[in-house]
């Protein structure tokens, strides 16, 4: 059961109350505790950027070959052009590429084999694949239902994604 506290905790994080996105500076009291903040350490450009790169060119190359596969046929829903679609089934088959690339892989920071064998991508075989699809409908709770029921939020349409919470990394951001 999910006591109170550690519900609101998490939607204070999934709602981006609690912490700011990586790589931004956080106020934090200093240490000797003159009421000053100061900003969280960044990690140096070249340490985060060569593991980056590294994921996104072999998310990208995996991306290209399957949109070399479906040619022609990118603007049809995606439930007709791949096979095992359970969620996004209407995204148009070009654009579920683009949402698995950077929506999702990119979000938690891992390639495309994270969810899937390469070139067998309807095969069930991964546990996060099936985590990923429950992720999603969590998700919609929240944008459609949640959200919506939350008063005086500055934003006409607030949302989550998998930003909101993983921040590139497969372990959600859940310290607040």
């Amino acid at each position: 059961m999910i006591r109170a506290r550690d519900w609101m905790g998490a939607m204070a994080v999934a709602l981006g109350l609690a912490a700011a996105p990586l790589g931004t500076a956080t106020p934090r009291a200093s240490a000797a505790g003159s009421g000053k903040r100061t900003a969280t350490p960044k990690k140096p450009a070249a340490e985060t950027m060569s593991h980056e790169d590294s994921l996104q060119a072999d998310r990208d190359e995996n991306s290209q070959q399957v949109l070399r596969w479906i040619a022609g046929r990118e603007d049809l829903p995606a439930d007709s052009v791949f096979k095992n679609i359970r969620v996004l089934h209407q995204v148009p088959a070009g654009r579920l590429v683009g949402i698995m690339n950077h929506g999702f892989a990119h979000s938690l920071g891992v390639t495309c084999n994270h969810c899937h064998i390469p070139g067998h991508w309807a095969e069930d075989d991964k546990a996060p694949k099936q985590i990923a699809r429950e992720m999603i409908g969590m998700v919609h709770t929240i944008n459609d239902s949640l959200l919506a029921a939350i008063p005086n939020l500055k934003s006409d349409k607030p949302i989550v994604n998998c930003t909101t919470c993983h921040r590139g990394q497969v372990k959600p951001a859940t310290d607040f």
